[in-house]
């Protein structure tokens, strides 16, 4: 029943939230997790797990991958260049580091995230961010794309 315009809608709504670390709260603050989040309650009610405080370098002092194993527990892995405005995007801002910022897929050319010093925001799927971008997840019960073939976004 759910689809992915619902996921966009809702990220729409959060357009103009203040950065806020480890925040959550439409109009109040957020960080780009707390985006995926505040997306998820409105969706589908209750989150699927609790999260521990994190740092900011939370990432590279475990130097593991947290947020792919964490959207992996709870979303659909589809391939990069099979997403689809309101799919999840997870990139890896040093190039190699751990996946640790994540935004929605808002057009072919366009993502909406939050990230430090910005309000949530809808920016340019530039050449920098198309490079870091290391994984793409569809928000659980919606359609998967059937033909593998097909390409939607160009990553090089």
């Amino acid at each position: 029943m759910k689809a992915r315009g619902a996921v966009l809608r809702e990220a729409r709504r959060w357009i103009a939230t203040p950065y806020r670390h480890q925040a959550s709260c439409r109009g109040a603050g957020c960080d780009c997790l707390g985006l995926v989040r505040g997306i998820w309650r409105a969706l589908y009610g209750t989150e699927p797990e609790s999260l521990p405080p994190y740092t900011p370098d939370w990432a590279e002092i475990a130097g593991e991958e947290t947020l792919r194993e964490a959207a992996m527990r709870h979303l659909v892995e589809i391939e990069r260049s099979a997403a689809r405005p309101g799919d999840v995007l997870l990139f890896r801002p040093e190039l190699k580091g751990p996946a640790k910022h994540c935004a929605i897929l808002s057009a072919k050319d366009r993502i909406i995230h939050a990230y430090w010093g910005r309000s949530v925001s809808e920016t340019a799927l530039t050449p920098w961010w198309r490079k870091r971008c290391v994984a793409a997840f569809a928000f659980p019960d919606l359609p998967k794309p059937q033909n593998k073939e097909t390409v939607w976004l160009n990553w090089s």
